[in-house]
């Protein structure tokens, strides 16, 4: 069996504005210390500057405008045929801002992640950053986790904190997760690259075999893939 550090994975982004997530994953993959290919760019809107970027970084892109499709299971379908083309072994949802039918999740049930800015279980869905401030809650962070049917329900592998502050505001409690995001999405695509975690049938996050009580907090990890 080959080493899985010396063998890329193969991976699809899918992204649909700016691309900063995309953008720390590239940077990790030019420093060498993700060992990930990213085949294909996919973004469901033409405009979305994250398609520069990975132009820059001479990755292939490509556009399925959802508004060409007229109803989401259409759009999906259209979506898988184009990563399927690209056969990645992980498909990596960047700031994908588009509700998943439960007939493409399951098709990649187990090798799909998304990031999102809350501890999950708490503040699933949009405008994170306002609903923490108005719940005034002490902590916020983002979550690294498979993707199931739930929207941001599936199995949490690791989180990153961040205190809120006296005198936050939605942006500013934003950059600072944001920050904290281009950190901890490399991570978990570096430990399952190299097999540390999956999904187990059942659902359960597993990390190096065991299933995970608690998501991974990347405060207790020392080093950090770049």
């Amino acid at each position: 069996m080959s080493d899985p550090a010396n063998v890329p994975l193969p991976v699809v982004v899918l992204i649909s504005g700016r691309g900063s997530n995309l953008q720390a994953i590239i940077n990790c993959v030019h420093e060498g210390s993700l060992p990930v290919e990213i085949r294909a760019v996919i973004s469901n809107r033409p405009e979305a500057a994250g398609l520069r970027l990975a132009g820059a970084a001479g990755i292939h892109t490509e556009v399925i405008d959802h508004k060409e499709y007229s109803d989401r299971a259409a759009f999906d379908r259209a979506l898988q045929r184009c990563i399927d083309r690209h056969a990645p072994r992980l498909v990596i949802l960047a700031g994908f801002m588009r509700i998943l039918t439960p007939a493409f999740v399951e098709h990649y049930r187990g090798r799909m992640l998304n990031i999102h800015p809350s501890l999950l279980p708490d503040f699933p869905g949009l405008d994170t950053h306002r609903r923490v401030l108005e719940a005034g809650v002490a902590e916020h962070g983002a979550s690294v986790h498979f993707v199931t049917a739930d929207t941001d329900g599936g199995p949490v592998i690791a989180q990153a904190r961040v205190p809120v502050e006296p005198g936050d505001t939605p942006e500013s409690l934003a950059a600072r997760v944001l920050e904290q995001e281009h950190r901890l999405y490399p991570l978990a695509i570096l430990w399952y690259a190299l097999g540390r975690i999956r999904e187990d049938a059942g659902g359960c996050a597993l990390f190096d075999g065991t299933p995970l009580s608690a998501p991974v907090d990347m405060a207790g990890i020392e080093e950090l893939p770049c």
